[in-house]
Parts: C-alpha cells; structure tokens; sequence
C-alpha cells in the first residue's frame, strides 16, 4: 500500500466530523468537488451490484486521494469511519486498537474524551464509496476497452502488410507498454506467436524493432522462446542491436539474455562476432549511458560458454572494458568486473589482462571500494594475472599499493575465503621480496591512517 498524499483539486474540508464544518448530504459533496477528478465524466456506481470497498482500494492502489478519506491514525483510505466525541474521524479497527493500548484521548486533537463512544460516520462512509466506485468501474472499463483493442491489433497483424503493420505494432507497442491488462490479451488471444512469426530473414528493421520491443515486455513460456531461437530470428536481433536506436538496441539485448536463460539453450547461436561487436559499441556509448548495464549484463550470461569468452577476447575486449572501468557507475561497475573475471578463467583471458598496462593499477584501486563483490571479483583478476608472471606482475602490484590493500582486506570483516584469497595473494607478492623491504612497501603507517 503507498503512502497516501492528498489530492490538490480534491482537498475539500468540511465533511461532518471532519473538524471544520458539515457537509451533511452526497449531492453538496459532490456538487463542491470533493468527488470530482474522474476524467472521462461520472461513471455510474451499479447500483445492482454491490462493489467490495476493501477490493476497489487494494486494486486501485492510489497514491492521491482526498485528505477526509485519509485516518489520521493509519495515513490509509477509511473503510469503516467512525466519529469521536470530539468531532474527529478514524477508522474503526484503528480507535479500538489506541484504546486497548490504555489511550482514552484524541490521537489528533490529545483531548482527554468526556464520552468514549464511537459513531459510525455513514455520510463519510457514502462519499468514500462512491468515489472509489467511479475510480474503480472507470478503470475497468478502460482495462476492458484495452484489452479489446489488444486483441483487435493481434488480428490486424494477420492480414496487412506494409506501413500498415508498422503502424499496427507501434500501437501495440505502446498499448503493451502501459497496461498491464493488454499484455495479459496478447498472451492469452495467441498473440506471441503472431509476433514471432514476423520476425525473419526478410523482416525490415522498422517491423522487428517494433516486434522485439513488445516481447520484451511479456512473460514468453518455454516453447515460445524456443521458438524465437531460430537461427534466422537470432541475427535479426543481432542485426537490429548493432544498427537500431538505443531503445531498440535494450530491447534486444534483454529479450536475447531472456532466450539464454532456458535449459535448450544452444551455445552456437551465440558465438557470433557481430553480436559480441554489437554489445561492446553498446557499452562504450557514452552518449547513451542508459545502455551499459544491460550491455554488461548480457555479456555477463554470454561468458558462461567458453568459446564465447574465447571470442571476446579475440575482439579486443578485455583492454576495452578495464578501460571503462574507472568512468561506470556502481551497478555497471559490478557487472564489468564480473565479465572480466569469467574472461580471467582461460588462459587467453589472463594472457590479455596481463598485456593491459591498466589492469592491476585499476585492480587495487577498487580493492575495498565498492562493496564486497568488486573486492572479491577485482582481487581473483589480480591472482590470476599474479599467477601467470608472479616477478613481473607482483612487483607492479605492490608498487601501486597491493601489499596495503589486501592487509586492509584481511582485517576487515568480510568473507573468511575473501581474506584467505588476500592472504595467499599477499605472499605470492613477498616472495620476490626481502622481509624488511616488504615491510615498508606494505606502508603500514599510512594504512592504518
């Protein structure tokens, strides 16, 4: 339930108990706009049949309504309002429940009451109801008139071709993406396989950029993922990601990461050049930042399979990332020291982190930075890296402060196997070494500072 925040156009005082004036009947309520701010014109409450009040608030799940249907005790819409001695309203569950706490006072005046009798507020009661009933019956029949058109625009992409279908799924496109209920049609009426269908070898972008954004948005069960691998779907995602808007290129990287997921998932569709090319230009757009997470996050499932990684790392993309590091925002961070970590496990991988000149500065400067994945993703990169030219790389290492980090990584209070790791990394580093030397490389003065 959110918090409630009164309504400006709605914040009519005056209600009998309300505390500053009456208002004693439903017409001066509504005539005086207290249940006015329904778009469209009054919708008529049924009177045939009767709506649950509890219900129609716990599905409307509002965020203004007006301040006299708010308790005062709660800050939630009343159901059951009943009125004090002191002319003060409340819900009925939440008076009785300040009462047996041994309260005999107003919880918003603090007056000692002179008779602790509660009275049941029906005109407030009436007021709260029929203003939540024409919220409730107009947002039904909007969802009905939805969901209508969903499926209206689901057998028009059977018939027409052309400008016509493009603008048919643009429609649905954004009729998808604002209701909940449409996308609920479009699944039910059979639609998704309508959608895959479009997409192919012949397919234009303007028709797949429109496709791929509205099956991002559903909830696809396994045969229609299976069937969205195909081969000749997979490129035209690949195709759309390298060349489409930003918005475009999202969506693909999503609804690609989404078709990963399942267990007859097949490696060779994705160890595509073009794919990996896509991703990378993907997260080095600096102009559109709102790309690089989801970029790094299908790069991330991507490197699960090691001829992609074996890929990857062919491309270039090992320097790319470490040098991208520095200038990512905490999430993004994460998610490229998580890529560049799975990369670390071939031997391709750690041969190329080596040859980055950045790689172990970056490395210890995002030891005890960030959180305890970044630590822990950034000190297996420089064991590995360490391990590979243990003379070479440990002395670098510890001239940029390794030595200092990984103590501060041992007296923490993080994971016992993270400070085991930075134990062993630490003496792999002493080895080349004498004690006394090591000791004022480690800057112990300056760490404990």
């Amino acid at each position: 339930m959110p918090m409630y925040q009164p309504s400006k156009r709605d914040m009519v005082v005056g209600f009998e108990g309300g505390g500053d004036g009456q208002i004693l009947d439903l017409d001066t309520a509504v005539k005086d706009g207290v249940l006015g701010g329904v778009d469209g014109g009054v919708v008529g409450t049924g009177v045939g049949e009767k709506l649950d009040l509890r219900k129609m608030i716990q599905e409307l799940d509002l965020c203004e309504v007006p301040t006299v249907f708010i308790c005062p005790i709660s800050l939630e819409p009343m159901q059951d309002p009943v009125t004090l001695c002191t002319g003060q309203t409340y819900e009925r569950n939440n008076i009785l429940k300040w009462f047996n706490l041994g309260h005999f006072t107003c919880p918003t005046t603090m007056q000692e009451l002179w008779d602790d009798s509660i009275t049941p507020n029906t005109t407030l009661y009436r007021l709260i109801y029929t203003w939540f009933s024409q919220k409730y019956l107009l947002m039904k029949k909007r969802s009905e008139d939805v969901q209508g058109r969903a499926s209206e625009l689901v057998e028009t992409l059977k018939k027409v071709k052309g400008q016509a279908r493009v603008h048919a799924l643009k429609e649905l496109h954004h009729v998808v993406a604002v209701h909940a209920t449409a996308r609920k049609s479009v699944i039910d009426g059979g639609g998704v396989s309508v959608l895959s269908s479009l997409l192919g070898p012949f397919t234009s972008h303007a028709v797949g950029s429109e496709v791929i954004g509205i099956l991002v948005s559903l909830t696809l069960d396994s045969e229609s993922k299976k069937n969205l691998m195909q081969p000749a779907k997979i490129s035209l995602m690949v195709d759309i990601l390298n060349e489409g808007s930003i918005e475009t290129k999202i969506n693909c990287t999503r609804l690609i990461e989404s078709l990963i997921e399942e267990k007859d998932f097949r490696s060779e569709i994705i160890s595509s050049h073009s794919l990996l090319v896509g991703l990378m230009r993907l997260v080095k757009d600096k102009r559109h930042s709102n790309g690089i997470c989801p970029g790094l996050s299908l790069l991330r499932t991507v490197c699960f399979y090691k001829e992609v990684k074996i890929l990857l790392v062919s491309i270039g993309a090992v320097s790319q990332l470490v040098e991208l590091l520095s200038g990512m925002e905490h999430e993004c961070l994460e998610l490229g020291l998580c890529v560049l970590d799975s990369l670390s496990s071939i031997p391709e991988g750690r041969v190329a982190l080596k040859d980055c000149a950045s790689t172990i500065p970056i490395m210890v400067r995002l030891l005890m930075r960030i959180s305890e994945s970044c630590t822990q993703y950034a000190l297996s990169i420089l064991w590995s890296v360490c391990k590979l030219a243990p003379e070479e790389c440990s002395s670098i290492a510890v001239d940029a402060g390794l030595a200092a980090k990984l103590l501060l990584v041992i007296q923490s209070g993080c994971n016992p196997i993270l400070k085991q790791q930075a134990a062993e990394l630490l003496k792999l580093c002493s080895l080349n070494y004498s004690d006394t030397i090591f000791i004022s490389k480690c800057k112990l003065t300056r760490t404990i500072q």
